[in-house]
């Protein structure tokens, strides 16, 4: 069998400098003129980090008919390739966390908005003669326990109050107790809620009946509280439950504002 060398001259690909330095083939030709590969090697360059592979080839008949490929990677192969590095496990954590927090957070707000109910309202309320004899202006609610537009406007209320409770006074009147009948005809109370906006002297200045936005009470209240001659929204109604339909009954505490 007779033994041929040669080099090819190949342009680099992949990383290999397929030059006639680095590329060598053995070709062999047997009894039958049939020429096989003894072997083909490549060889990485050296400025090159890809993958470096060796081939073992059919030697001949009497060879194994296995095939070796042995190869290594750099550490940035994957990288090479555009493949995306799997995320940090300390940074996915920490996003788990804040995101929890968030949600947490938000979710105490929501309930301690919502948790305001006519109860509070009334506990953190001043007594009507208290109010009328201190010399601050006043927002009077008249307002009931069933009344839905009441419980719904209660979280707002309460804001309103813990803004300005300096400065101006907050009375909470139930309907539904007798002893305020004659402020009931005083105002003129037809549905609830019902805010009354009184001066230093307690002189009504406008009213404000049932579900509106928000802005009207805010702006009147900052009215009475800046000292101006007028408020904003003297007369505005929105729906509201009708004050015919109170339940009344008898008080309790006679001392009772509610």
């Amino acid at each position: 069998m007779a033994r041929l060398v040669f080099t090819l001259n190949l342009p680099s690909s992949h990383g290999f400098n397929l030059s006639p330095k680095n590329y060598q083939s053995s070709l062999f030709v047997n009894q039958l003129g049939v020429p096989r590969f003894r072997a083909v090697r490549c060889q990485p360059n050296s400025e090159s980090s890809e993958t470096q592979e060796k081939l073992i080839v059919d030697n001949g008949e009497n060879s194994p008919a296995s095939k070796e490929v042995e190869s290594s990677s750099s550490s940035s192969s994957s990288s090479s390739l555009g493949f995306p590095e799997s995320p940090n496990k300390d940074i996915n954590r920490r996003v788990a966390a804040i995101s929890v927090i968030a949600a947490l957070s938000l979710f105490v707000s929501t309930r301690l908005d919502f948790g305001i109910s006519l109860k509070d309202l009334t506990a953190s309320a001043l007594p009507y003669e208290e109010a009328m004899a201190n010399g601050k202006p006043t927002v009077v609610e008249f307002y009931a326990d069933w009344c839905e537009v009441c419980r719904e406007l209660a979280p707002d209320v309460y804001k309103i109050e813990q803004q300005y409770k300096d400065k101006v006074n907050f009375v909470m009147l139930n309907v539904d107790n007798t002893k305020w009948e004659q402020e009931l005809d005083e105002f003129g109370v037809e549905g609830i809620p019902h805010f009354a906006f009184l001066d230093r002297e307690g002189n009504e200045e406008g009213n404000v009946v049932g579900r509106l936005p928000r802005q009207y009470l805010v702006e009147n209240v900052n009215a009475l509280a800046t000292g101006k001659q007028s408020i904003p929204h003297a007369r505005a109604v929105g729906q509201y439950s009708s004050a015919e339909s109170r339940k009344v009954h008898q008080v309790v505490d006679p001392l009772s504002h509610g």
